[in-house]
């Protein structure tokens, strides 16, 4: 691309146009050679104008309600005069590497909403299940002046980490009377998670999320070796709970810029974040150069043939 054709891009972002936001995602998730050094030019244009967004994690075994629990909050931030954008990552296709849950759909209301931008992206076989590109994505968002930026995970494993590393608070969505909140923590989601609520607080199930909440706060007390997460209850169907639960958000970020925290975590984001993409770019360049090799390494070490440590001895000496 042009250098003026990537200042006009940056331009409109800059303004706000969804089209171009779309665009320019589109381009940073791009795995051609070319559109990566554009992407990177874009990124380094719009630098400046990022950063200012509140950026939220969200997290939940599969049928806890985020998708429908994310388009209430939305529409409550936008009704507070938010800018909403939300990066969902779905499971990736086999056959095409395409998102296929289709989060738009979930996301009915904010989907169709001027001041919100839904992206679902497809985890593409990264690590975790978490899009490659979700932290450009972010960026390229607040540059197009979203002031809330959410990001929803699959709730697998790894993914969970990994997007409690790009963001400034992590929230875990609980079921009630499904014995989440113990296998939460035995999952390690207390180290991670920043907020935790109780979803789906309403009708006949109001009480289970009430009993599920006292016992979080009841195995944190006895757990929890930092800060305290924040326990509560929401519901995604009638809206109860969610001003507290932005009120929790917009609290736990305001005690990390009081303490410095918030600075040092995202200094330490980005470090990872660098080193993240240095470690794809070398295995992108073995598998370009190496691919066969490797293959036959991986097949001795498999059969016992050969140590680990001396196949990748092998694979890293053909680095130039």
């Amino acid at each position: 691309m042009a250098r003026l054709a990537l200042d006009q891009l940056a331009a409109r972002v800059r303004a706000g146009e969804r089209a171009a936001l779309a665009r320019a995602i589109t381009l940073v998730e791009s795995r051609r050679p070319a559109h990566r050094k554009d992407a990177t030019a874009l990124i380094q244009e719009l630098l400046p104008d990022t950063g200012n967004a509140i950026r939220l994690g969200i997290t939940g075994v599969p049928g806890v309600g985020k998708s429908t629990l994310i388009d209430a909050l939305g529409m409550h931030l936008i009704a507070a005069g938010h800018r909403v954008a939300v990066l969902a990552i779905d499971p990736s296709s086999a056959r095409t590497g395409g998102a296929i849950l289709g989060d738009k759909t979930r996301m009915p209301r904010l989907a169709a909403a001027p001041a919100a931008f839904v992206r679902p992206s497809p985890a593409a076989g990264s690590l975790g299940g978490v899009a490659a590109r979700t932290r450009e994505a972010m960026l390229l968002a607040e540059a197009a002046g979203h002031t809330a930026v959410i990001v929803e995970t699959v709730g697998v494993g790894q993914s969970e980490v990994a997007v409690a590393d790009m963001v400034d608070t992590f929230l875990a969505l609980m079921l009630p009377g499904a014995g989440d909140e113990l296998q939460g923590i035995k999952k390690g989601l207390l180290e991670l998670a920043d907020i935790i609520a109780v979803n789906k607080a309403d009708g006949a199930m109001k009480a289970a999320a009430d009993l599920a909440k006292a016992e979080l706060l009841s195995a944190i007390r006895i757990l929890a070796a930092r800060e305290t997460p924040d326990v509560l209850t929401v519901s995604a169907v009638t809206g109860e709970g969610l001003e507290a639960l932005w009120r929790a958000v917009e609290a736990h970020r305001a005690r990390l810029e009081a303490s410095g925290g918030l600075a040092e975590r995202r200094r330490r984001q980005g470090i990872k974040w660098m080193r993240d993409m240095v470690s794809d770019g070398l295995a992108a360049y073995l598998a370009r150069h190496a691919g066969e090799e490797i293959a036959a390494l991986e097949k001795a070490v498999g059969a016992g043939e050969m140590a680990p440590s001396a196949a990748a001895a092998a694979v890293l000496g053909r680095l130039p």
